[in-house]
């Protein structure tokens, strides 16, 4: 029985900590802050360029940017790169924010 509550009692708090953000849009952080009023504008071949030097994160939607880690950063990249949409970057995002900073387990486009 103390076996099954700890148990319990870590998948609750690892869960806890865990967050999806959806239908919200990834852009390179160099370009952040002057796309944010309209992220959707923001061209993929854009991200691709300066999101190789400066990395990726969200806009959300009432315009706060969040970063990503460096996993997140090779996620996103891999996933501009596998796709051939030109703009309208909406992607769902799970993982754990600190600080400003997702450390993301997984990026998909919606």
């Amino acid at each position: 029985m103390k076996k099954l509550l700890l148990v319990a009692v870590v998948l609750f708090t690892t869960a806890a900590f865990c967050s999806t953000w959806s239908n919200v849009t990834l852009v390179d952080t160099m370009c952040a802050k002057k796309v944010a009023a309209n992220p959707d504008a923001h061209a993929r071949d854009c991200a691709m360029g300066c999101g190789g030097k400066s990395g990726f994160g969200i806009v959300t939607s009432d315009q706060k940017f969040l970063k990503f880690d460096d996993s997140g950063n090779q996620q996103a990249m891999a996933l501009l790169k596998s796709s051939d949409k030109k703009d309208h970057l909406r992607v769902t995002v799970d993982g754990e924010e600190k600080d400003g900073t997702i450390q993301v387990k997984s990026v998909k486009f919606d």
